[in-house]
């Protein structure tokens, strides 16, 4: 397992490397929907993420104005809800703010935590800052500090976030070590200097052929050994 050396701060992206977005989101939909069967389920949580992606790409494009992802998440819940004969106004409202109760990884917590005490460790996600606020309370996710992509009115992959990192870092992108579970993100960061590294997960955007990154790793003790190694 290779090293990454020379680094003086890890920026980690949150939703779907650090917590498990897509069954957070599952378990939310059959809470609000409990009749719904498995394949029920599945479609919900497709329309869900369709929305979410296509209003962010809309954002991205210059379609539509930027949002939050407080208000498009709300607006994925309510079309999860129109589809699902969902007429509960308090159900429905739970069910928007889903993505702040998101469970971590099994290695997050404890993989921060042994991070953090040799670099600076940024949180780095498109996620609203009180969505971000509340998702970590919820996760148990400690960071030195948390930025939401909000901050600068984008989402990721548009440049303006990563430089939000490397201006935060206060030291040159080649010194500081970007880590997600994709690698559209990962490609990103490369874009404005970033280091990076891929940890796999069983959701996200694996790597393809062409992709050259700093390091590969299974999981979060893989990365945090690499990175640490003296």
């Amino acid at each position: 397992m290779a090293e990454i050396r020379d680094i003086e701060v890890v920026v980690f992206d949150v939703l779907g490397t650090l917590v498990d977005e897509l069954s957070g989101l599952r378990a939310a939909i059959r809470d609000a929907v409990p009749a719904s069967d498995d394949a029920s389920l599945d479609e919900l949580l497709i329309l869900w993420q369709r929305h979410v992606e296509l209003e962010q790409q809309h954002i991205a494009q210059g379609h539509r104005p930027y949002a939050n992802t407080e208000i498009i998440d709300a607006e994925a819940a309510q079309r999860v809800a129109d589809h699902a004969g969902l007429a509960n106004p308090a159900a429905i409202a739970r069910l928007a703010t889903a993505g702040q109760r998101l469970p971590p990884w099994a290695d997050s917590v404890a993989g921060l935590e042994r991070l953090a005490q040799q670099f600076p460790v940024l949180g780095l996600s498109n996620a609203s800052r009180t969505a971000l606020l509340r998702l970590n309370a919820h996760a148990g996710l400690r960071w030195h500090q948390a930025l939401s992509s909000e901050a600068v009115l984008a989402y990721k992959p548009t440049p303006e976030v990563y430089q939000l990192a490397i201006d935060t870092a206060g030291c040159s992108p080649e010194r500081v070590l970007m880590v997600a579970a994709h690698a559209w993100d990962l490609r990103g960061a490369q874009a404005r200097g970033m280091r990076t590294a891929y940890v796999q997960r069983p959701v996200g955007d694996p790597p393809t052929s062409s992709d050259v990154f700093d390091g590969r790793f299974n999981g979060l003790d893989e990365l945090v050994t690499a990175v640490t190694a003296r």
